[in-house]
């Protein structure tokens, strides 16, 4: 249990992460348009996470199923 909460914590804490398509990539690269880049990373890192924290969460429900 120690483990995952370091785990949430840590991914919660994460500094800035580039995740982008070349497609992507190659139009915000194309002029002065940092914060559009920084909007679309976060919007990526977002959709990326969602997933994780669903999986998360069921198999922490099916763990306490299972162990009672």
């Amino acid at each position: 249990m120690r483990i995952l909460l370091f785990l949430f914590v840590s991914l919660l804490l994460l500094g800035e992460a580039s995740a982008q398509c070349s497609m992507c990539r190659a139009v915000l690269e194309s002029g002065d348009a940092q914060e559009t880049a920084k909007g679309i990373n976060n919007g990526i890192i977002y959709l990326m996470a969602i997933p994780y924290v669903l999986v998360a969460f069921v198999g922490y429900q099916i763990f306490k199923l299972i162990k009672k």
